[in-house]
């Protein structure tokens, strides 16, 4: 991640290698400076799923072996709750949202954004707050701020960066992911517990020792390194375009992923996303 002290500059995060694409073509990399008061306010929103590959009966010396991704779960605990049924994925639904997503908000207690507001200074002027907040999202005029850069350090060394946004655009992201979940949750593979209700990596190791119980032994680790720094923005929308039909929320999430990092220095900089030539522009940009 690239750091410059600057005081009217801002500065790409992370210029990357280029990774040739199955078409032969090699996308563009890391960003451009460009000054700081040309910049829009900007904020991230993100989601993943898994496929399912074959599953392999038996290894070496009737070992079992398993593929965690597979559709059958083992000792996996069950939802607590039902799944909310899927509405239409509209900015009107993202709306009518915002009052409940506040209280989510303020439940978690989190640390202000690069603004300094509290969850307490906002819920002061909750009223006010909340119909500018509709207002701009039903009028297509909402930007979503800059996200505060924080280093937290990692169990096994090192540090893990983490983006903290304004109290009103966690607000927003909370009731834009209760209008996509229902969309989304049930299509993510059983073997999943990231970030899923009633989920966590309490049931990942219940499920984990369920399959240990049953004599697997082989375990498989991998990690995809900065997979959210490298997604590529373009892919992801088109592929969000498959299940929300409506070009203003498209449009608001596009806006979420063109995110800017308040760094700890002050510094403000931007990652621009790798485009593959051949894929042009989404419709919906």
């Amino acid at each position: 991640m690239t750091q410059q002290k600057s005081e009217d500059r801002e500065v790409p995060e992370g210029r990357r290698k280029p990774v040739r694409t199955r078409h032969g073509e090699y996308p563009r990399g890391g960003g451009k400076a460009v000054p700081v008061k040309k910049a829009d306010p900007q904020l991230r929103l993100f989601c993943a799923t898994a496929e399912s590959p074959r599953r392999r009966s038996r290894g070496a010396e009737g070992t079992k072996k398993v593929d965690l991704s597979t559709g059958e779960v083992r000792k996996a605990p069950k939802a607590k709750s039902k799944p909310r049924q899927a509405g239409p994925a509209r900015v009107e639904e993202v709306a009518e949202r915002l009052e409940a997503a506040f209280d989510k908000v303020a439940a978690n207690k989190g640390a202000p954004g690069p603004d300094r507001q509290t969850i307490e200074q906002v819920r002061r002027h909750l009223s006010g707050v909340m119909a500018k907040l509709r207002a701009s999202l039903l009028d297509g005029t909402y930007q979503p701020g800059d996200i505060r850069r924080v280093w937290i350090p990692k169990g096994g060394g090192g540090q893990r960066g983490l983006g903290i946004p304004n109290v009103v655009d966690r607000v927003v992201q909370e009731a834009v992911r209760e209008v996509l979940e229902p969309l989304y949750e049930p299509k993510f593979h059983p073997s999943s517990h990231g970030f899923r209700p009633n989920r966590s990596c309490r049931t990942a190791i219940t499920q984990a020792r369920g399959y240990v119980n049953e004599g697997y032994r082989w375990v498989v680790d991998l990690d995809l390194e900065k997979f959210f720094d490298k997604v590529n923005h373009q892919r992801l929308l088109t592929r969000l375009a498959e299940r929300v039909k409506e070009k203003r929320l498209l449009v608001l999430i596009g806006r979420m992923l063109k995110v800017k990092v308040v760094m700890p220095e002050g510094v403000r900089v931007s990652t621009e996303a790798h485009h593959s030539s051949h894929l042009g522009r989404p419709w919906f940009s």
